[in-house]
């Protein structure tokens, strides 16, 4: 395997981290105590493609790989782990559902205005009490002569209250049957359809999370994708591509603590000298750049298994797993490398640390993805 990165790989990542250096930056912080979503920062990577990077450009994306999308993620979240946040989960699960399941209308409608961040996306499949156990959800539609009347409500949606297009997978069988749910896309305005509570979040605070809430919502049977009952396996196939992009996210949290950690101490003299000579800090050091290296292979595996067609639901889990997990250690370990001044707002390792935690979470806790995982092995 070429671990190289191609000049069109890099010349993306450099694209994605002056933006993020230019117009995320200056004003993150601002953004993460007003809990603000900045839509018109979307609208601006829009225009640069990164918000369709895996669209083909015959639906107004970029046709970049998994590779180019792996590298913008990164970029963004070294800088700000929420917009990062939002950035994968508008590529990765609402236009990526609607890319590799809705049929050739719904792809011409939607893909264009998600591509160019016209339209937000939003995807919901987590309910307030199926989480994990989502073969259980009560959000229902019913077939209604040529429409479907959709109940319940979904929670801890990115673009909960924003996303202007929904893929909202509902129940359509009994509960706890095989095959029992159903991928919709909903539009914001639909009768019916309104956004719930906003959540007041530790972490990843200018990622907006709100619940979607569904009255006697009715759409018509052209909003659905692909067959009746379906709508679990889509769900999962949706999944394994979106746990790259977390571990995408959580590399790129992983790397902004690390680097402002390693050159903090390099700056910071204690006893006339460098912090960074002192064996307890260097050592620190040498397991953040371990494990960052490690997660990035795996990372590196998964995106090529994904261009490649192949199945990526171990490495995607694996990757996802070891990825947020060292992304929480190291942003903990660069918080002590800054001491008491790691644990204020006037440095940015703090919020690395409240942002990192997500991302053992979202798309799967660490203890879904060993179940994930043990299940592949054991095969």
């Amino acid at each position: 395997m070429n671990f190289q990165p191609s000049e069109l790989t890099q010349q993306v990542a450099q694209s994605a981290k002056d933006f993020a250096i230019q117009h995320i930056k200056p004003y993150l912080m601002a953004w993460d105590e007003s809990q603000e979503f900045p839509i018109a920062i979307f609208k601006e990577l829009g225009k640069l493609g990164m918000m369709g990077v895996l669209v083909p450009e015959v639906y107004g994306g970029a046709g970049l790989s998994y590779f180019e999308y792996n590298a913008i993620i990164q970029e963004i979240s070294k800088v700000c782990g929420s917009i990062g946040l939002s950035l994968a989960a508008h590529n990765s699960l609402c236009t990526n559902h609607i890319l590799t399941f809705g049929n050739e209308m719904q792809k011409q409608q939607y893909l264009p205005k998600l591509a160019t961040a016209e339209h937000i996306g939003a995807w919901g499949l987590t309910e307030p009490n199926t989480g994990s156990d989502a073969g259980n959800m009560k959000t229902t539609a019913i077939k209604d002569g040529n429409d479907w009347i959709v109940n319940g409500t979904k929670s801890w949606i990115t673009h909960g209250n924003s996303g202007d297009i929904a893929v909202v997978i509902c129940r359509t069988g009994e509960p706890r049957t095989s095959n029992n749910a159903t991928a919709f896309i909903i539009e914001r305005g639909t009768s019916g359809f309104s956004a719930g509570k906003k959540e007041n979040k530790l972490g990843m605070r200018a990622s907006e999370t709100c619940e979607m809430i569904f009255e006697n919502c009715r759409i018509s049977d052209t909003q659905r994708m692909g067959a009746v009952g379906d709508g679990f396996k889509q769900a999962m196939k949706i999944l394994d591509g979106g746990r790259i992009s977390i571990a995408a996210l959580s590399i790129g949290i992983a790397k902004g603590a690390y680097e402002a950690a390693l050159q903090y101490a390099k700056e910071r003299y204690q006893f006339d000298q460098p912090i960074a000579n002192f064996q307890g800090i260097s050592f620190k050091l040498a397991d953040m750049a371990t494990e960052i290296m490690a997660a990035d292979l795996l990372v590196w595996q998964s995106c090529a298994l994904k261009e490649s067609h192949e199945k990526v639901t171990k490495s995607g889990a694996m990757a996802k797993y070891y990825s947020s997990e060292i992304a929480v250690k190291i942003a903990t370990d660069a918080i002590q490398i800054f001491g008491g001044y790691g644990y204020t707002k006037d440095f940015p390792v703090e919020k690395f640390y409240r942002d990192a935690k997500l991302c053992t979470i979202g798309e799967g806790t660490s203890e879904i993805q060993k179940i994930v995982i043990a299940r592949e092995v054991l095969q």
